[in-house]
């Protein structure tokens, strides 16, 4: 059966079926580092998921009460007592207990732009961002440089060149669903939009489609492969996941196992090659250990 899939104000709708799914304070600091992992049956409104860079069977999941671990593919625990709405989440590309953050928080108000060095225990805000205390659905962390950071906030794309401490507008206009970055190449951005993924060359200064194949539907998300050169998104055009052995460029469905649900985020791990984590609209886990050509439901 033909599966098709739709991006609406930039929160995809899957139709499948008849069904519809729709997937700043100091005060937000937590101080005590007792109790750092408490274990708990399910999570909801997960907003971001990222593979320790150390360890591929311990994935971390950003959401709409805090953030958790998935240990092992089966063990779930909640990291410290902090329950701020997490839906900006971006894991620091060499440092394994290093995370950014960025949403709201449950003291009321935005959180701007946070930082955790303990793994999530306790955060600290960086910085307000621009016309904040900003709340960055769409972020991301440069993965060849994380001085460089980007977030979207009141339809404006910022950009820090200096670890989120102050922020610039970049010149550039786009409407990011999702941000992710280069592997190598500082200066290369890439935004899912409604239109196929979009491609910045010059720090988010000037856009243009990356992929003929995407254009003209929306992508929920698109990812770099950090120790390949294979990309995975999900695209409305694909019908779907689909797989780029060329960077992006030109695509080949991936015969999915994801019960028609829609992947909202992706992260490969840094440390087993091949092993990449989806996490999908209706908070279910898949694991792929081939770079994306099957996959299991692990949650």
């Amino acid at each position: 059966m033909q599966k098709n899939y739709y991006v609406a104000g930039g929160v995809i709708i899957l139709l499948l079926g008849g069904l519809f799914f729709f997937g700043s304070s100091s005060k937000s600091t937590e101080n005590d580092s007792g109790n750092a992992l408490t274990p708990v049956s399910s999570f909801s409104h997960p907003h971001g998921i990222g593979v320790d860079i150390a360890d591929a069977k311990k994935v971390y999941i950003a959401t709409h009460e805090g953030l958790f671990l998935l240990s092992e593919d089966k063990d779930l625990f909640r990291i410290g007592k902090n329950k701020d709405d997490l839906m900006g989440f971006s894991p620091h590309p060499t440092e394994a207990s290093t995370f950014f953050s960025s949403g709201h928080s449950t003291y009321g108000g935005n959180i701007g732009f946070q930082k955790t060095v303990n793994g999530g225990i306790t955060w600290k805000k960086i910085s307000d961002g621009l016309g904040g205390p900003v709340d960055f659905h769409s972020m991301t962390v440069s993965q060849a440089n994380p001085n460089i950071i980007y977030g979207f906030f009141g339809g404006k794309l910022e950009r820090s060149l200096d670890g989120g401490l102050s922020w610039e507008y970049v010149k550039g206009a786009v409407a990011p669903i999702s941000l992710s970055s280069d592997t190598k190449n500082e200066n290369v951005l890439y935004a899912s939009t409604q239109n196929g993924v979009q491609i910045s060359k010059d720090k988010g200064d000037s856009w243009q489609s990356m992929s003929s194949q995407l254009a003209g539907g929306a992508v929920s998300v698109f990812v770099l492969d950090p120790l390949s050169t294979y990309a995975l998104t999900f695209s409305e055009k694909l019908g779907g996941m689909g797989k780029s052995s060329d960077g992006g460029t030109t695509w080949q469905k991936v015969e999915e196992t994801f019960g028609g649900e829609a992947i909202f985020y992706l992260s490969f791990s840094k440390s087993q090659v091949g092993t990449i984590y989806a996490l999908t609209n209706r908070n279910s886990v898949y694991k792929s250990i081939n770079s994306g050509d099957s996959w299991t439901k692990i949650r």
